[in-house]
């Protein structure tokens, strides 16, 4: 037989978080923790359902006058208004005088190429930054999507462990006039750390200044403070300054619809005018990439939000998932306290949102799962979600341990 054609292809590295829950899912030890998964978990530590998805998934399921016909290349506009809604408020100027429009995209991960896609390709950008530390998709995302030049600003200060504020400002200060920025609107990845209001508005003055384009990735939209209107503060505050923009979204977090990949895109212009032209490049770039995105989870997330009573019932669950979080934060941080674990960890109650940036080195991150069984990520990162009230005293005296001894 001749050679086969796939026999040059090198096998590529493994996807650290599916890794590590691989190896957490053949661990035998009953005291294992999972602190590694980006999913909100119970205090059980089972995957929660939101009461109101799955009341919300029975309507649609029992709607006889619904269908499986393809979507418009763009998506569902019941979904995509309420999107763009959600993150700029139902009376922003910029949807009142239609500069505004959502295109429903494969959860963030999709808007985020999408986006990427439109500024690269249409626009011919070619220099994007991203933070550092980063989510690692934003790299991956901007780098399959054509980007000449990648690059990252100063943002955690492993030290302090807070943002690195004077280096932030700096390396924006030091971009190209054009380039675009990508910035965590809320509950940032992997840190857990955000700006305050005052260090957006300092943000923003330099980005004016720059003239650099500003695309907000936001995964977290009343989940990370239960309150929706306070997590798109960032966002809003650019619009109101007047900035274009490309934003983001994501619905996996904050409706728990983790695998229906429900996703939008919020375009922010300067006037109507270029909307109509905007779209149809972008309705270009969707046909030849996907065609055109999934209707059940869009469905979901635009019938509640778009309904009162499904909407106050939404904000209900927002509330009781961001409520444990918080309250596992204290937890970890009372106890860290009370065995006097070495160093600082008031970063603990400090950040919000899913993830926490610990501090811990990889040396003591190993430790912790070959000698304790505690799942986490080489940089230190866990997901509070993996906490609970059976696990949280295991793994606050593991983590004194392996401090103390590393």
């Amino acid at each position: 037989m001749s050679k086969s054609v796939y026999e040059g292809v090198e096998k590529g590295p493994a996807i650290e978080v599916f890794a590590l829950n691989r190896s957490f899912l053949e661990d035998t030890d009953p005291k294992k923790t999972n602190l590694g998964v980006g999913a909100y978990r119970t205090n059980e530590g089972k995957p929660w359902v939101l009461p109101v998805v799955r009341k919300t998934e029975i309507k649609i399921a029992s709607d006889e006058t619904l269908n499986h016909e393809y979507l418009p290349v763009l998506g569902n506009e019941a979904f995509t208004k309420a999107a763009v809604g959600l993150l700029l408020g139902e009376n922003s100027a910029a949807i009142v005088d239609k500069r505004a429009f959502g295109v429903q995209t494969l959860s963030g991960t999709g808007a985020l190429r999408v986006g990427a896609q439109f500024l690269n390709v249409i626009l011919k950008r070619n220099v994007v930054y991203y933070s550092n530390p980063t989510w690692e998709n934003h790299h991956k995302v901007f780098a399959d999507a054509g980007f000449d030049t990648l690059r990252s600003y100063r943002y955690w200060n492993q030290e302090k462990r807070a943002i690195d504020f004077e280096g932030l400002l700096a390396d924006l200060d030091a971009a190209p006039e054009g380039a675009i920025i990508i910035l965590h609107a809320c509950a940032h990845n992997p840190t857990g750390c955000d700006p305050t209001q005052e260090q957006w508005k300092q943000i923003a003055d330099l980005m004016e200044r720059k003239k650099l384009f500003p695309f907000l990735d936001t995964a977290y939209q009343g989940f990370a403070s239960g309150d929706p209107e306070k997590d798109a503060w960032a966002v809003r505050y650019f619009v109101e300054r007047g900035f274009e923009m490309l934003v983001a979204q994501s619905f996996a977090k904050n409706f728990g619809l983790y695998c229906e990949r429900v996703g939008n895109l919020t375009v922010v212009q300067r006037n109507s005018a270029t909307a109509e032209a905007v779209a149809s490049q972008i309705t270009l770039l969707v046909r030849g990439m996907y065609s055109n995105p999934p209707a059940f989870g869009s469905r979901i997330v635009g019938t509640v939000l778009n309904n009162p009573e499904l909407r106050k019932e939404w904000m209900e669950c927002i509330k009781t998932m961001s409520s444990r979080i918080i309250k596992m934060r204290q937890e970890l941080f009372n106890r860290l306290t009370e065995l006097k674990t070495p160093g600082t960890w008031d970063h603990i109650v400090s950040q919000i949102g899913m993830f926490s940036y610990t501090g811990l080195s990889e040396k003591q991150v190993r430790m912790l799962i070959d000698e304790f069984h505690i799942y986490l990520l080489k940089s230190g990162r866990i997901n509070m979600c993996g906490l609970n009230e059976n696990n949280v005293d295991y793994v606050a005296n593991a983590i004194n341990t392996v401090v103390t001894k590393a």
